[in-house]
């Protein structure tokens, strides 16, 4: 049995590109999840050093925080009631069961990325854009949907 507890969003930038950080090279960039999860989007190459990897999710400590807080407070959550079922139970009995005070949740605070030095870049290869730092715009990236390289325009 499983259950889902929540959702922990990344989150996206005011024209909806998110935060992705290549695994091979460090570099960060930002692509639409609508074109991570095309159908004709087969693999995603860094357009820093044009290597593509399994997955670009950052290994952000702050998602891992929040859904470690969501689960914690889930669990107290599910304690907590099963205790106050317990208090009905023997209510009245020779036994006798207080649940105390419910538990207070930990805040949960939204995941915020503050990369923003990133510039809107237009691959005609794929009709597609990503965010890219200034200088690869400069120099020359890879579109991250095909793996074409593209010098200064």
């Amino acid at each position: 049995m499983s259950t889902i507890i929540g959702e922990v969003s990344i989150p996206a930038d005011d024209p909806g590109f998110v935060l992705m950080q290549c695994p091979l090279c460090g570099e960060f960039f930002k692509i639409k999840p609508e074109d991570y999860h095309a159908e004709d989007v087969i693999e995603i190459w860094c357009p820093s050093c044009g290597l593509k990897a399994e997955n670009y999710f950052t290994d952000d400590v702050d998602v891992i925080e929040l859904a470690l807080k969501k689960t914690k407070n889930y669990a107290n959550d599910l304690r907590y009631n099963e205790m106050k079922k317990w208090e009905k139970k023997f209510k009245g009995s020779l036994i006798s069961f207080k649940a105390g005070k419910k538990p207070k949740h930990e805040e949960q605070y939204p995941v915020n990325y503050g990369i923003e030095a990133l510039e809107i870049e237009k691959y005609p290869c794929c009709k597609r854009e990503a965010k890219i730092k200034p200088i690869y715009k400069m120099c020359g990236s890879y579109c991250p949907f095909c793996g074409v390289r593209y010098e200064e325009h």
